[in-house]
């Protein structure tokens, strides 16, 4: 897999054409430039969302009402399509070779890992920064889950407007049970449908997980059940019908629903320790890198192709060490990209690289002939 070009229109403040190489792109400029939008235009493309925001409207150029990102994907040698996401007003129109397409087949033709400050909530945050990468996860090996997650999603949400409306007008607890059971009854199969595709999504990590990528942290994952302890997960189905049952009027108390994956969680941990409480910033860093690049592994071994692995801010969030590991690591795997303003690390990878500068959203190459921190003294000595 390999994304030749992207071309951008009112996103941000970019715009213009990039053709992008194999291999590593280093994405390269001051700060505010415009180098995480890069990043996130590509997202875009692969996800149909961003990494920064929840509103992909906001997204587009203060002041215009259209925003554009299109680019070629190559597949192999003789398949190519060119990918388009429209954002327009608050409507969002994606397109492979200008035909409109639902988002389920949209989503098989570019995939991409991110390594991002906010997705480090993976390892440092909530349960369901957690459930959302798993979920990720399993939508690039079984595209038709997005479609479950959708149900599910909007079972759950009807049913806990029917449980609030049901508080609200006191109703007996044979008539809550009356109203509520057919919800119930899509959320037992939609629930086992999550519940299969998370766990055997972790059992596929774990199989490749590089424990000790970087020498120190030994890291191990398990699927946490919110219905862990409480029966026979074997038989996830009749679990669930059980503990609907038997927790109707706690969840009408509650006013929500208490059952279900929506309260699932990924366990991390390093050396036996919870990675969240008694990680260091550096190990929980380390981790996330360990967990994305079991994701390209697990990707690559089901479809036989690499996805892309985008890194912003690469060397604000690793060290050195860790830098030089991770991309001789990914060198001949994936086609990467990377941001970073640090002139010392262009120069370092710069021979086998493509680098990138920005300035003002716009991007151009740059070749190894250009002695980058020659020039800025140059600059110096003329202030």
């Amino acid at each position: 897999m390999l994304l030749e070009w992207i071309e951008v229109h009112n996103f941000r403040n970019l715009s213009g054409r990039v053709s992008w190489g194999n291999g590593l792109n280093i994405i390269y400029g001051d700060n505010g430039q415009g180098k995480t939008n890069w990043l996130e235009a590509i997202y875009t493309l692969a996800t149909t969302k961003s990494f920064r925001t929840q509103k992909l409207q906001e997204a587009v150029r203060f002041g215009e009402d259209l925003g554009v990102i299109r680019g070629r994907v190559a597949r192999s040698e003789e398949v190519h399509r060119d990918l388009q996401v429209t954002l327009q007003g608050n409507t969002k129109t994606i397109s492979i070779n200008g035909k409109r397409e639902a988002v389920a087949r949209y989503l098989r033709q570019l995939n991409t890992v991110a390594f991002t400050a906010d997705e480090l909530e993976v390892v440092r945050g909530g349960p369901d920064a957690r459930r959302k990468f798993l979920d990720r996860g399993v939508v690039s090996l079984h595209h038709a889950y997005v479609q479950t997650l959708a149900d599910y999603n909007r079972v759950i949400k009807q049913k806990n407007r029917l449980l609030q409306d049901a508080a609200d007008s006191e109703m007996s607890l044979d008539e809550v049970e009356r109203i509520i059971s057919p919800w119930n009854e899509q959320l037992i199969g939609l629930s086992a449908e999550i519940h299969r595709g998370r766990t055997d999504y972790v059992e596929r990590l774990k199989d490749v997980l590089e424990r000790r990528l970087f020498e120190r942290e030994d890291i191990t994952i398990r699927y946490v059940s919110s219905l862990e302890g409480k029966g026979d997960l074997g038989d996830y189905e009749a679990l669930v019908a059980e503990r609907l049952k038997l927790r109707l009027q706690a969840e009408l108390s509650a006013g929500y629903s208490l059952i279900g994956p929506h309260r699932d969680d990924l366990e991390i941990l390093f050396d036996g320790r919870d990675i969240r409480a008694f990680g260091s910033s550096g190990q929980q860093r380390s981790a996330l890198i360990i967990l994305d690049l079991a994701a390209i592994s697990v990707y690559y071994s089901w479809h036989n192709e690499y996805p892309l692995f985008l890194i912003d801010d690469v060397d604000a969030e690793l060290d050195r060490k860790r830098i030089r590991y991770l991309l001789e690591y990914l060198e001949g795997r994936t086609q990467t990209f990377i941001t970073t303003s640090k002139e010392s690390l262009v120069e370092e990878f710069m021979g086998r690289s493509n680098v990138f500068r920005v300035s003002d959203g716009m991007s151009e190459e740059i070749g190894p002939e250009m002695d980058l921190i020659q020039s800025a003294a140059k600059g110096a000595e003329s202030i």
